[in-house]
């Protein structure tokens, strides 16, 4: 198992979806269950060990970050990096934390909720020298499968990776542990955009040109992309009774990465808050 101490949390888009279905708060606050969905990424990478975040934020940073740090535990350090082309794809917002983050670092997004236990097999199974990507292979459980972001494996290799890939295996769950080596490589992707952008996939794909990148399978454990009121409507539920909006809670007996009848920390927090109102 690796050490790691410091996560990059990626805040800095506008939640434009959420806000075409006229959901006018910042995407990070959103309401989960009655919680900010920013306190959830919060409480899961505290469980794991992580001591300090980076929070890269970026659209209307100034009324998100006073509103932000009472969700932030006190077992974690909580550093904003502002992005100020947001606008941009989500490889520059991981291009902005170079220089401010330790090396090997966890890496997910504000919108992602997603079971400890996938940090946890992260962590023990993760090569420090390689991009290790958390993979979920249960296809047929993927809220939205036509926007997922999409992965070809050759064993424990991660080959291809895309939203339009047709020959596909695995789905990328967003969640990392960065090499230092993934800034040259975002920074050679942005150069090949014409010196002004790349998405994080970009980065992914030429390192996986160059076989650097892992794919670590999730197993039985959930995540869930929460980019509409309908997938935050699914993670609710899940939330609430433990079972998903596609499968209807059918989960397999035996959980790969821990006890499928462990009861999930997300959902006990959440039950949490509902017995105090």
């Amino acid at each position: 198992m690796i050490s790691v101490n410091d996560a990059v949390i990626l805040m800095a888009g506008s939640g434009s979806r959420f806000r075409r279905a006229g959901r006018d708060l910042l995407k990070p606050l959103i309401p989960v269950l009655g919680r900010p969905l920013a306190s959830y990424i919060f409480e899961t990478l505290e469980r794991a060990g992580i001591t300090t975040v980076h929070i890269v934020v970026g659209f209307q940073s100034e009324a998100l970050i006073p509103q932000l740090k009472p969700s932030v535990p006190p077992g974690l350090s909580a550093h904003f990096i502002h992005n100020p082309e947001w606008q941009k794809q989500n490889g520059i917002s991981v291009l902005a934390a170079e220089g401010h983050v330790l090396s090997p670092f966890l890496l997910t997004m504000t919108d992602h909720l997603f079971d400890a236990e996938i940090v946890d097999a992260l962590l023990q199974q993760s090569d420090p020298n390689q991009l290790n990507l958390a993979i979920d292979l249960k296809l047929d459980s993927i809220f939205d499968l036509d926007d997922a972001m999409k992965i070809r494996t050759r064993g424990d290799r991660v080959i291809a990776i895309g939203k339009d890939l047709k020959d596909y295996d695995a789905i990328d769950t967003g969640i990392f542990v960065c090499p230092e080596s993934i800034f040259e490589y975002l920074g050679r992707a942005k150069s090949r955009g014409r010196g002004s952008d790349c998405s994080l996939a970009d980065g992914v794909r030429l390192m996986a040109a160059d076989d650097q990148v892992r794919g670590i399978d999730i197993g039985e454990a959930w995540w869930q992309d929460i980019d509409t009121p309908e997938m935050l409507a699914g993670a609710e539920q899940y939330l609430q009774t433990g079972t998903k909006a596609r499968d209807n809670g059918k989960r397999k007996a035996h959980d790969r990465h821990g006890d499928p009848q462990m009861e999930n920390p997300l959902r006990k927090a959440s039950q949490r808050e509902q017995h105090k109102e």
